[in-house]
Order: C-alpha cells, then sequence, then structure tokens
C-alpha cells in the first residue's frame, strides 16, 4: 500500500499523463527526431521527479508547521506537486521550441 503522503501525486497520475500525451505529441509541426524523443522523454520523468519531490515536501512541511486539520497535507502537497509538475513542463515546452526549430 501507498504511503499516505503519496496519496497526492497517486491522484494526480491520470492527469499527469494527460498533460503528459499532449506535451508528447504537439504541436506536430517540430521534427519527431531521436534527439527529440529522448528530450521530451527526459522533460517528462523530470517533471514527474519533481511533483513527487515537490508532493512529498509540501506533505510534510504542512504536518509540522502549519494547524489547519489533516486534509491541508493532501492540499498543500497537491497543489505543489501539480505546480512542479507544470513548471517543468512549460519549461520544457518552450525550451523545445526554441531548440528543435
Amino acid at each position: 500500500m501507498a504511503d499516505v503522503a503519496d496519496l497526492a501525486l497517486i491522484l494526480f497520475l491520470p492527469w499527469f499523463a494527460i498533460l503528459g500525451a499532449l506535451y508528447w505529441f504537439y504541436p506536430r509541426s517540430l521534427e519527431r527526431s531521436a534527439a527529440r524523443r529522448r528530450f521530451d522523454l527526459a522533460a517528462l520523468v523530470f517533471a514527474f521527479i519533481a511533483a513527487f519531490i515537490a508532493g512529498r515536501w509540501g506533505y510534510f512541511t504542512a504536518a509540522t508547521g502549519i494547524e489547519a486539520g489533516p486534509i491541508w497535507r493532501q492540499v498543500l502537497a497537491s497543489l505543489l506537486a501539480y505546480k512542479a509538475f507544470l513548471v517543468v513542463v512549460g519549461a520544457a515546452w518552450a525550451w523545445r521550441g526554441q531548440r528543435f526549430r
């Protein structure tokens, strides 16, 4: 069974899969070379790792610093995991657009 601290990440996995697929397939105008596929795969793996770390950090930070109830741990973990994933994918999207023109 997964740790309670990972619940936010588990609940976001389907949404991360959708966002990752959109990142992988669009824009179609860019060349689909092996270098681009490696770049995209590295970006998605890094985004998932960043989301995992941010979610864990948020969960344990809320556990020690804020007295707002037990649900706050999951809320903060979800917000930070989602933000970390979007920041990494957004930065990779912009960088990929410049790198593979």
